[in-house]
Parts: structure tokens; C-alpha cells; sequence
């Protein structure tokens, strides 16, 4: 039996939403996509604790995100997929990939996210030691914490947003496990022959552009590098362009040309 990239056909695009956020906050890239590429299967994914996935945020980790995503993935019934993690997002889709392997995953789209060096946590990115002190006691381990209030949101995800979109971010914040910030991260088994492509927001304030260059480096490099002048939450502010983006490495030959390459 023929696989789906062999098949030529589009695979699924999975989208795994960051920090304080539920997967309503790609509902309008989802839209446009099915706009602009309704021969591509979506499946926006709420992790362990929000949405459609109850769980006690004290116990969700990085494992259990995995295991969520995977599970929706097969459950699902998508074969080859494309991977999409935004801001704390990032540090499930390693696992993922590891979990599906090469065969599955076509290509792996971090957007803003926050890569710590391998063996090191988010917390520890933090670069102004008393910050980082300060951040680690407000997000002890096995909590949860209560999303950000609107103005802080405006200022870190929202900034040049209309009032209609910033109020659709506002709608679906939510509370974050305090794990996910402390766990060091694992990258040893994600398959270093899937493509990458970081879509890097130029006006982004919770995660500023100066880092998330280190960010990328610290992932080991990427394929490309997109930039989009927008703030942090590309998915809502800018869902066309985004979804242009996302629609165009589900092309069948497109999101495998490396593995073909090498």
C-alpha cells in the first residue's frame, strides 16, 4: 500500500497553540484555510486542561501534551502530517516528532516558540537573573497559573490588533501549567532528517525577535525562516498570510523536499 507522500497527497496540518491559550485561537487561520486549501485536513488540538481536554493542570507535562496530541492525531485518521507549534507549543512538538517519526511527519512550522537549550527549561531563557528568580517562584512546579489579565495580554499578544480580534484572544485565555515551564527539554529523539520552518513575528512583544533568533539556533538551525510583520499571536492577527504559509508546505513534494534531497 501506497503511503500519502508516496500517494502524493496533502498532508494533515496540525496546530498546537502556546501558553495560556486554548486551540480556538487558530479559528480564524483554520477558516482561511479551509478558504484557501480545503483539501488539507486541520486539527487544531487543546492540550491536557483546557477546551475539550479536562485534566488537573498540576499534573499536565510535557509527556502528557505529547501523548494528547498524538492520541488526537490517530484518532483523527491523519497519516503524514505537519506539525505547527506557536510560542510554548514549541516544547511539544519535539515529542511529537519523536513519537511519529520521519515517516509521518512531513515537516515540523515553529511559530515564535520558546526553544531552551537542550537539557535546560523555559524559566531558565529568562536572561536577567533576578527576573529569572522572580518567574521561577511566581510558576512553582505542579501548579497552575491564572492567565494574564487583558492590558498585559494587549501589551505581549495583541499589539496593532483590531478590538474585534484582540477580543477573540481575550475570549479563550486560559489557565497554564506551572510544569511546562520548569521541564528541561529532550530534543535526542526528534528526527534531525524532518524539515523545519520557523515563521518569525516582527513585531512580537512576549517572545521579541532578538530571541527567538537564539531560539532557532538552539533548535539546531531551520530550513527557513519566515518573517511576518505582526505581533505575537500571527494566528489572529494576520490568518490569510499565515494560512497561505501553512497551505503551501502541505503541498504534496513540497514538505518532504529535504528528506528527497538528502
Amino acid at each position: 500500500m501506497l503511503t500519502d507522500r508516496e500517494a502524493g497527497l496533502r498532508p494533515g496540518l496540525v496546530l498546537i497553540h502556546g501558553g495560556y491559550h486554548m486551540a480556538r485561537c487558530w479559528a480564524p487561520t483554520v477558516a482561511e484555510l479551509q478558504r484557501q486549501a480545503p483539501d488539507v485536513p486541520v486539527l487544531a488540538v487543546d492540550l491536557p486542561g483546557r477546551g475539550d481536554s479536562p485534566a488537573d493542570l498540576g499534573s499536565v507535562t510535557v509527556g502528557s501534551c505529547v501523548d494528547r496530541v498524538v492520541g488526537q492525531i490517530d484518532a483523527a485518521g491523519l497519516g503524514e502530517v505537519v506539525v505547527v507549534g506557536h510560542s510554548l507549543g514549541g516544547l511539544t512538538v519535539p515529542g511529537v516528532a519523536a513519537r511519529l517519526g520521519a515517516a509521518r511527519v512531513a515537516r515540523l512550522v515553529f511559530i515564535a516558540t520558546l526553544v531552551p537549550p537542550e537539557g535546560t527549561s523555559a524559566v531558565q531563557l529568562i536572561p536577567w537573573p533576578p527576573l529569572r528568580w522572580y518567574m521561577a517562584r511566581l510558576l512553582p512546579p505542579g501548579r497552575s497559573r491564572r492567565p494574564p489579565p487583558r492590558a498585559a495580554a494587549r501589551l505581549g499578544f495583541c499589539n496593532g490588533m483590531t478590538r474585534q480580534q484582540r477580543e477573540l484572544v481575550y475570549d479563550q485565555l486560559c489557565p497554564e501549567a506551572t510544569n511546562l515551564f520548569h521541564e528541561p527539554a529532550d530534543r535526542a529523539q526528534m528526527p534531525a532528517s524532518v524539515p523545519r520552518t520557523w515563521i518569525l513575528p516582527r513585531r512580537d512583544r512576549a517572545c521579541p525577535p532578538r530571541y527567538q533568533r537564539r531560539y532557532l539556533d538552539n533548535l539546531g538551525g531551520v530550513d527557513e525562516v519566515i518573517e511576518i510583520d505582526t505581533c505575537h499571536d500571527v494566528m489572529v492577527s494576520e490568518p490569510a498570510t499565515l494560512a497561505a504559509i501553512l497551505a503551501e508546505r502541505c503541498r504534496p513534494g513540497r514538505a518532504a523536499r529535504v528528506d528527497a534531497q538528502g
